[in-house]
C-alpha cells in the first residue's frame, strides 16, 4: 500500500508533482533532467515521463481538481512496467495524496483464475510517499483502499465460489482481523424469524441463505443509537422464474451482491480506522434461481414485519430480502438506516455508470452530507425526489404492497417500497450503475469497483449524529 518515507532511493522510480513547491523538490543531479522539466512546464501537457534504463521519472502538473490527479495516478500505473517493484511519489499537497490514491486503486488486480497469473501480476506492492503527511491520514487511506480491494474481489468472484455461506465466512474473517463482532444466522434461524422475503427468494436454490449481522461499537462512540448499514447480498441473480436474458444481463449477475460488499467493506474500514461511530451492518444473502420450489409471480409473501407483498416479478428480488433486513434493523432504534444495493436497471437509465442514485426520508442535512462525501471522492450521488405520491405505484389490490411499481420512476418506487419497512430515518443508495464495469475504466478497474465504500467512509468520518 502507501508508506511514508524520508528519502528517495537511488534507483527508485519517482513521481514528481510540479506546482507551487516545485523548487523545493529534490531532482537527481542530471542536467538533461532539469532541461526536460523546464520544457515540460512550458508545454500544454499535464503529465509526461522519461525512462532511463529500468528507471522511470514521471512528472505531473499539480491540479486543484483532485479527480484529475487520481486519473493521473491511473495513467502512471498503466505506463509503469508490470515488473517494476518500486515507486516513490514526492510532494506535500492534497493533490499529491489524490494522485497516490489513484495509483494505489489502479494497482488492484483479480487474477485468481488465470493460468499465467504470475506473469500478469504487478510487482509493485508498496508505494512510497515522501512528503509532510500525518501518519494517521496515510493509515486511514490504506485501510480504506484495502476495504475497496476486498469488495472488488468479492464482486469479481463467481457464485461457483462465493455462495451466501461463503460470503458470510469472508465477512467473519474481516471481523476477526478488524475486531468487530460478526454473527451469522443460518437457514433454520432465518425461518424461525419468519423472514419471508429472504426465504421466498431462496426457495429456488439448493444453497441455503444467510443473514449476517456485524457490529462495530467503539467505547467512545459519538452516537448513542447506531447507524445501521444494510447491503443487498444476492450472490447470483438469474431473475428467478422471471428469467433474465443472458447477454449483458444475467452474465453480469455475480455482481448483484455489490451492496453487501459495499457495506461490509465500509464497516471493515471504519473498524480498522478506529472511527468513533457505532455501526451495525446487516447482510441478507442468497442466490435467486428458478429451480426447485421457486417463488412465482402471483405469490403473496409475508415479510419479517408482517407486511404482505404480492410478487409480480421474481427479478425484483433485492427489495424482498432488503425489506426483511430493514425491518430487522428497527429493533436497534437506529438514528439512521442506510442501504446500498444494485437494485434497479432503471438507475442506469437515470445516471448511467457515472453516479449512484440517492433518495430517502432522512434530514436534508444527512442527504447533503452524503452528496458532499460522494463528490469529495468522486463517487457522485444523484439525489432523486422521494415524494409520497410514488407510494401509490407499489400498492397492491390483494396485499399490502406489490414488489414492482411499473415502468415509470422504477428506481424511486423501489426505494419507496423499501421505505415502508423503515421506522427510523432512512436513506437508499442504488449503486447499480457504477458497481461493475464491463470494460476497464481508469482506476475503478474492470469488474467490481467497490463503489460506495470511499463515500461512506468519508461520510462517517465527518459524522456528528442526526
Amino acid at each position: 500500500m502507501i508508506q511514508l518515507v524520508n528519502e528517495i532511493q537511488t534507483q527508485a522510480n519517482v513521481v514528481y508533482v510540479l506546482g507551487t513547491e516545485q523548487n523545493t523538490l529534490e531532482f537527481p543531479n542530471m542536467e538533461w533532467l532539469s532541461t526536460f522539466v523546464e520544457e515540460f512546464l512550458k508545454s500544454k501537457k499535464e503529465s509526461d515521463f522519461v525512462k532511463m534504463s529500468n528507471q522511470y521519472f514521471f512528472f505531473v502538473k499539480e491540479n486543484a481538481d483532485l479527480e484529475k490527479m487520481r486519473l493521473a495516478g491511473y495513467a502512471i500505473r498503466t505506463q509503469l512496467d508490470v515488473k517494476a517493484d518500486n515507486l516513490t511519489v514526492v510532494g506535500n499537497t492534497d493533490a499529491v495524496l489524490a494522485l497516490t490514491e489513484g495509483i494505489a486503486l489502479s494497482n488492484y488486480q483479480f487474477l485468481k483464475y488465470f493460468k499465467d497469473a504470475a506473469e500478469k501480476t504487478y510487482a509493485l506492492k508498496q508505494i512510497q510517499l515522501k512528503g509532510a503527511f500525518d501518519a494517521k491520514i496515510i493509515s486511514d487511506l490504506n485501510h480504506t483502499i484495502k476495504a475497496v480491494y476486498w469488495a472488488r474481489t468479492m464482486v469479481n468472484e463467481p457464485v461457483s465460489f462465493l455462495t451466501a455461506e461463503q460470503l458470510a465466512k469472508e465477512i467473519e474473517l474481516l471481523g476477526q482481523e478488524a475486531h468487530f463482532d460478526v454473527k451469522v444466522l443460518d437457514k433454520a434461524k432465518i425461518e424461525d424469524l419468519k423472514m419471508g422475503g429472504l426465504i421466498a427468494v431462496n426457495k429456488g436454490s439448493i444453497d441455503p441463505p444467510t443473514f449476517t449481522i456485524m457490529e462495530y461499537k467503539p467505547v467512545n462512540a459519538i452516537n448513542s443509537k447506531p447507524v445501521v448499514l444494510v447491503g443487498k447480498g444476492v450472490v447470483y441473480d438469474t431473475g428467478g422464474l422471471s428469467l433474465k436474458p443472458t447477454p449483458s444481463s444475467m452474465d453480469l449477475m455475480k455482481s448483484d451482491m455489490g451492496g453487501a460488499a459495499c457495506m461490509a467493506g465500509t464497516i471493515y474500514a471504519a473498524a480498522l480506522n478506529k472511527m468513533n461511530v457505532h455501526i451495525i451492518g446487516l447482510i441478507p444473502a442468497t442466490d435467486n434461481r428458478p429451480g426447485g420450489n421457486a417463488y412465482t409471480p402471483g405469490d403473496v409473501i409475508t415479510m419479517y414485519d408482517g407486511t404482505t407483498v404480492e410478487v409480480l416479478n421474481t427479478d425484483a428480488e433485492g427489495r424482498m430480502i432488503l425489506g426483511d433486513a430493514i425491518a430487522y434493523a428497527n429493533q436497534y432504534e437506529p438514528e439512521l438506516i442506510i442501504d446500498a444495493a444494485t437494485l434497479t436497471g432503471a438507475a442506469l437509465m437515470v445516471a448511467g455508470d457515472r453516479a449512484s442514485c440517492l433518495m430517502g426520508n432522512a434530514s436534508d442535512a444527512v442527504l447533503a452530507a452524503l452528496v458532499k462525501s460522494g463528490f469529495a471522492v468522486h463517487e457522485r450521488l444523484a439525489l432523486l425526489p422521494f415524494w409520497d405520491d410514488y407510494k401509490e405505484q407499489v400498492k397492491s389490490s390483494i396485499a399490502d404492497l406489490k414488489n414492482i411499481g411499473g415502468r415509470n420512476a422504477g428506481t424511486i418506487t423501489a426505494g419507496k417500497f423499501l421505505e415502508h419497512f423503515a421506522k427510523y430515518p432512512y436513506v437508499h443508495i442504488d449503486i447499480a450503475g457504477p458497481a461493475f464495469t464491463e470494460a476497464p475504466q481508469n482506476y475503478r478497474g474492470h469488474g467490481g469497483t467497490g463503489t460506495g465504500i470511499r463515500t461512506l467512509v468519508h461520510f462517517l468520518a465527518q459524522y456528528k449524529g442526526v
